[in-house]
């Protein structure tokens, strides 16, 4: 399976084929399945550009957080071609670490990127990264065991029917959890799923004055619905779970339903990785009838420091790999199927990508969030799954930590709210947000 080249947990760094005289780009990327079959294709690169060749540091998501932070905010100066998100573009761009992408190409077609993803990577109307795919979130889950359930779902589901159905089809003789959810600490991991839910119960990170809410009863209840139906119907370890290791349950048939990144479709319906590749379903991320469904919205996407030297090649790199002519590349060498989706509108006006089953799932997820107004209630930042500001990277991990102990059992939900709501409020003292 292809999935064991993602050394989950781990880094690698691989060479494309040395060329005497060459300029040489270090690339620093997630191990996402998405990245591995980028790496996988890039003799076409070399090919159209000769002169170039490409180093490649590929680590697991929240080290390669860690690493690109630290590196870009001392001008180390390791990378010249960055894997970053839709949290820090603008952020970044407005430090002046990121170099504008002025030079894509006369048919790379700026225009044609997703007005929200688009919008997302851009500071002062200028781009200053490409999106390589764009996601939100959605419910897959396995038509087969709902089936042996007597259940339906629905297309847009709620919380309580998910939680209703994860428990009735778990069976942990056989190996068989309701429900696989992130658990593993990290403002991108844990807290992505969670902020996102907790946007559709009703709560948020700050009121409009940018006090804590965490003391509040909409916190409570998600965790406490989080952690109770991890408990009943999710597999063991499950604090320990990212995104690769949920998939990883999922492709292996251990995972009913996984609320997860709908860029994950096309690996759990690809026959060559996935054991339920012919029993998988799509329906939206659920929702508590507030008027905000639990879906996030992102963007995995490339961007050149402006501490590096090759800026010229790597942005060549970086038009070759979110060009529509790498969409055609991978479609012809991997299937329509598993294209980068969720970057360009002119994917999803093919009548061929139109084919595939979660094609308008995805597209619909991305558009129904909404990163200027995320949650029930008045907030005064931007961001569905983050909170746009430089602080949040360190407060979202902190918070995860807390909350993955709760889902461990190591502390109670009421302890970690207690400790989460006092590192917030000591870190927006200190950085003059409140008093």
């Amino acid at each position: 399976m292809r999935l064991k080249a993602l050394l989950l947990g781990t880094s690698f760094l691989a060479v494309s084929g040395l060329t005497a005289g060459a300029e040489t780009l270090t690339i620093a990327t997630v191990n996402n399945g998405d990245m591995i079959r980028m790496q996988k294709l890039t003799d076409d690169f070399k090919a159209k550009n000769p002169d170039i060749d490409l180093e490649w540091v590929t680590l697991e998501e929240n080290v390669l957080r860690q690493r690109v932070t630290t590196d870009i905010a001392t001008k180390g100066g390791q990378y010249d071609v960055l894997t970053i998100g839709t949290y820090e573009v603008p952020i970044w761009a407005k430090q002046d670490w990121l170099l504008p992408l002025e030079n894509l190409g006369e048919d790379y077609d700026v225009d044609d990127l997703l007005p929200p993803i688009r919008a997302g990577l851009s500071y002062e109307d200028k781009l200053y990264a490409a999106p390589f795919y764009g996601e939100s979130s959605m419910v897959m889950y396995r038509t087969d065991l709902f089936e042996e359930a007597g259940l339906e779902m629905p297309e847009a589901p709620t919380w309580e029917f998910v939680a209703d159905a994860a428990r009735k089809i778990t069976d942990k003789d056989n190996e068989i959890y309701g429900i696989c959810l992130r658990g593993k600490a990290g403002w991108g991991e844990n807290m992505a799923f969670l902020t996102a839910t907790a946007n559709s119960f009703g709560a948020r990170w700050f009121d409009e004055n940018w006090q804590p809410q965490f003391d509040q009863p909409q916190w409570k209840e998600t965790l406490d619905f989080y952690v109770n139906l991890m408990k009943d119907a999710g597999p063991p370890g499950a604090s320990s779970n990212g995104f690769n290791e949920n998939l990883a349950l999922f492709q292996s048939g251990k995972c009913g339903m996984w609320i997860d990144a709908t860029v994950a479709a096309s690996f759990v319906t690809d026959p060559e990785e996935s054991t339920v590749a012919d029993k998988v379903g799509f329906a939206l991320a659920p929702d508590n009838g507030l008027g905000k469904r639990g879906n996030w919205l992102w963007a995995w996407s490339l961007a050149i420091p402006a501490g590096t030297q090759k800026a010229e090649a790597a942005e060549k790199f970086i038009a070759w790999a979110t060009s529509k002519d790498y969409l055609e590349l991978v479609a012809e060498k991997e299937g329509w199927a598993n294209v980068p989706p969720g970057t360009r509108t002119s994917l999803y006006e093919n009548p061929e990508y139109a084919k595939i089953p979660f094609a308008k799932m995805t597209i619909d997820s991305i558009n129904t969030a909404d990163p200027n107004s995320p949650t029930v209630d008045p907030v005064p930042y931007v961001g569905v799954q983050f909170v746009a500001i430089p602080e949040f990277q360190g407060l979202g991990t902190a918070v995860g930590q807390q909350f993955s102990a709760a889902l461990a059992g190591q502390v109670t939900v009421d302890q970690a709210l207690q400790s989460a709501q006092q590192l917030t409020q000591r870190e927006m003292m200190k950085s003059g947000y409140i008093k």
